[in-house]
């Protein structure tokens, strides 16, 4: 059984990847307007290191932008933690961050880095659509204690700094992973409409390479791009799954 499971989805994808070549095959679909895996294949080879180049500078500027939203986000919610005013006062700036989609505030975002300095852009937006997650994960983790827990610190005589650090910063350990496992993802997104948006020669990354492809109507080089971003994605979730259950095992263990 446990073969079976491994392999299910292995072969869902090999299904699903033949009959996309078959049926382009069969229907005499132009490269252009739909490329066969086969090329999509030829296209990963043919241009393999300008889009390993392409890919270390999306996620190395994700990656930069998902520790500032980690450091920005949980001191926040710390504060927000201690404080019900300040939690008050941060709420509705946090949730329009939330909701405003991305690319509408990514022009401004581009203007205000500066047209010679796309790279900050795509920092500051990726950091904008990865910050929710890791403050809402790490203030509600720091909000779910244990009210018999709390009542004995309380008996006790226990400091705000002796709670903070030794009962609702364990307590909240769970909830801080789970949010950055979620901020991972967001953080590229952020990174892609950014290069998207910049549009500019000193952007190389893999949002780049999409356009560029697409203003030459090659869909196999967009393809080609659009699996190592989703590829990038995935082994990033993967890692840090890794992590979250190295990070829970601990937190059972204390």
């Amino acid at each position: 059984m446990r073969v079976v499971r491994l392999l299910a989805p292995v072969l869902l994808v090999a299904a699903l990847l033949a009959g996309w070549e078959a049926a382009c095959r069969a229907l005499h679909i132009p490269v252009y307007f739909l490329a066969p895996p086969s090329a999509i294949g030829a296209a990963l080879a043919a241009d393999a290191p300008d889009l390993i180049a392409a890919a270390i500078y999306t996620v190395s500027n994700a990656l930069a932008a998902l520790v500032i939203a980690s450091l920005l986000g949980q001191a926040l919610a710390v504060l927000a933690a201690l404080s019900l005013t300040f939690e008050r006062a941060v709420q509705p700036i946090t949730v329009t961050l939330q909701v405003t989609p991305v690319i509408a505030i990514a022009p401004l975002v581009v203007i205000w880095a500066g047209t010679d300095h796309p790279g900050r852009a795509i920092i500051a937006l990726a950091v904008i659509v990865a910050f929710f997650p890791i403050y809402s994960g790490a203030l509600t983790g720091l909000k779910a204690v244990d009210p018999d827990l709390m009542r004995l610190f309380d008996l006790y005589g226990a400091s705000p700094w002796q709670r903070l650090t030794r009962l609702r910063a364990p307590s909240a350990v769970p909830f801080v992973l789970e949010g950055h496992k979620v901020a991972a993802g967001l953080a590229i997104v952020g990174a892609v409409v950014a290069e998207f948006v910049a549009g500019s020669g000193k952007v190389r990354g893999l949002a780049w390479r999409i356009l560029d492809a697409g203003y030459r109507l090659q869909t196999a080089k967009m393809f080609a791009a659009l699996f190592v971003l989703g590829l990038l994605g995935a082994v990033l979730y993967a890692l840090l799954q890794a992590a979250e259950r190295a990070g829970l095992k601990w937190w059972r263990g204390r």
